[in-house]
């Protein structure tokens, strides 16, 4: 599971220099976590074994501990055999490479088995951080020994590095961001990657910090105007042609033709297949003011805990669809009925996060996201981006707050209306370009999805849209780059008026009038079997006899032959 942004990280410091306290601190809260040890315990070095127990006393009871010393080769398998759900601490390389030169090994080809190291971190599937001493700020060693541990140190943490989607280095306790930036980007027009997305608790960058790290980066090239691919219209149109010729008992697939034409424009084949690998990338970013009124940040923050930790309908429909949950921190949006809910910086920083994460995506091989959000305030907010985009009245963009019990809690509509209306007219004689949306009325959940709209569109990747946020940040997205709302798809209204507007603004069509409301992103999870239903029917079911080709006929009697 990638959190926070970032899927591999390596943690580099000195000796005591608290690289492994940061290291651990950056998988606290995962719901699967394996500790990977490589040093070997000496029974006679009694320091050597406290150092040992200290790291043992320090980790949580539910963390699973795997001993890796003496063969270089079961870290290796141990990475390559990881799961997607789970999350790998390796702690530290210097035991690995002291492994790698023992005599007992040599002659080998240590040059090799570190790249089939580095090749495992690059297509690992977990969440994976690797702690390693950085040795090149000393002296030259001494002894012959000493220079082989540092040169081959050296060139463990030189190509992990490379392969890492992030690089620390950890001095006197104190985080130091070298490399915040995947490997090289799979978009077709920006090419330079982007800044690492992050979140207030995961000691990462985060705001203006980020924002500066960035520079020229993703946020920097995200602009109105900005060219990204367009689905193939050719392939759409022969793809719905197509399903006119199956063999089917029935009058065929009905709304579901719409899903069957997007995947094959998306995919640029007139057989779409099935999604197989599906992201949902839940955002959590709270509001404050009066857009909150009847929500609970407590309760924002348990939602995206109970993702993290596999419960809740979210992550419960994602575990039955096989879909990864990516739960991406934005930061709080100040109250927009008295002042900008985000910064100049914060949006450049919430967008740069939202395009990694797509970016991620790609290079995963992601074959659909699907955009979630648990916010205090965040369906209020975006009600306040449709308003300003497209003109309506926030009052009937505000949907009912519903209430524990079944209840409505008609004060907190009110209290939302007036800090939408309050917002508007604030800004009333300002500029309202994409950027001024994101940052007068949306937010850092709304300005994630919409960087994680631009960068799904400029890899290829079908964005499934389900509740307000979503639609909002497809409002932004569009005003940036026109192609982005030609990648999105609406399983359903979930019977909420912003989403019903703004769908009707971006001319998406919903799939199903089921009128579910699971919550932001669970819907569209509940809706994709069937969807992958009918995009596998129509793969695999052959054409009805009547347009099979006839067989070539055998050749005919010799003219020669006399007639019987």
């Amino acid at each position: 599971m990638s959190v926070g942004g970032w899927q591999s990280i390596l943690v580099l410091g000195g000796i005591r220099s608290g690289k492994s306290d940061y290291a651990e601190s950056l998988v606290t809260g995962d719901p699967v976590v394996r500790y990977v040890a490589t040093g070997a315990a000496d029974p006679a070095d009694a320091e050597w074994l406290a150092r040992i127990e200290e790291h043992r006393a320090r980790r949580p009871a539910d963390w699973q501990t795997d001993e890796v010393t003496g063969d270089p080769g079961r870290l290796i398998e141990t990475i390559s055999s990881a799961r997607a759900d789970e999350t790998l601490l390796v702690d530290d390389l210097g035991g690995w490479v002291a492994a790698l030169l023992d005599p007992a090994r040599q002659p080998a080809d240590d040059r090799a088995t570190i790249a089939e190291l580095a090749a495992a971190v690059r297509s690992c599937p977990a969440r994976l951080v690797l702690v390693s001493p950085e040795v090149g700020l000393a002296l030259v060693p001494s002894t012959p020994v000493g220079r082989a541990f540092a040169d081959a140190l050296g060139l463990t943490n030189q190509l992990l590095a490379e392969v890492s989607d992030a690089v620390v280095l950890v001095v006197a306790g104190q985080p130091v961001w070298l490399k915040s930036t995947g490997p090289a980007a799979t978009a077709t027009v920006i090419s330079q990657d982007p800044g690492e997305p992050t979140g207030p608790e995961s000691g990462e960058p985060t705001g203006p910090e980020l924002a500066a790290a960035n520079g020229s980066g993703a946020a920097a090239q995200i602009t109105a105007g900005m060219t990204l691919p367009m689905p193939a219209e050719r392939t759409r149109t022969a793809g719905v042609a197509r399903l006119g010729r199956l063999d089917l008992p029935g009058a065929g697939f009905g709304a579901l033709e719409n899903v069957i034409g997007f995947a094959a424009g998306t995919q640029d084949s007139a057989s779409p297949r099935p999604w197989d690998q599906v992201q949902v990338v839940l955002i959590h970013g709270d509001h404050e003011g009066g857009v909150a009124a009847g929500d609970s940040p407590q309760d924002s923050a348990r939602r995206a805990d109970q993702a993290r930790a596999g419960h809740g309908a979210l992550a419960r429909l994602a575990a039955t669809a096989g879909a990864v949950v990516d739960v991406v921190s934005a930061p709080v949006a100040a109250p927009i009925e008295h002042r900008p809910a985000l910064t100049a910086d914060e949006v450049d920083s919430a967008l740069a996060t939202g395009w990694e994460v797509a970016q991620r995506a790609g290079r995963a091989g992601v074959a659909a996201i699907v955009i979630a959000a648990c916010g205090a305030g965040g369906a209020a907010a975006a009600a306040a981006v449709v308003a300003a985009t497209t003109g309506a009245e926030p009052a009937a963009l505000l949907g009912r707050v519903p209430a524990v019990g079944g209840k409505v809690d008609d004060a907190a509509w009110m209290s939302r209306c007036a800090a939408v209306r309050d917002a508007l007219h604030r800004t009333r004689r300002g500029t309202r370009g994409a950027r001024e949306v994101l940052a007068e009325y949306a937010g850092g959940d709304i300005a994630v999805a919409t960087g994680v709209l631009l960068g799904a569109t400029a890899n290829r990747i079908p964005v499934l849209l389900d509740g307000p946020v979503g639609v909002a940040a497809a409002l932004v997205s569009r005003d940036l780059a026109g192609q982005a709302r030609h990648w999105c798809l609406l399983p359903d209204h979930g019977r909420q008026p912003t989403v019903r507007h703004a769908a009707d603004v971006l001319g998406l069509t919903p799939l199903l009038d089921l009128r579910l409301d699971l919550g932001e992103g669970a819907t569209a999870l509940a809706a994709l079997p069937l969807l992958r239903s009918a995009l596998a029917l129509a793969d695999t079911l052959g054409e009805h006899p009547t347009f099979a080709e006839p067989e070539p006929a055998g050749p005919g009697p010799a003219a020669t032959d006399p007639v019987r």
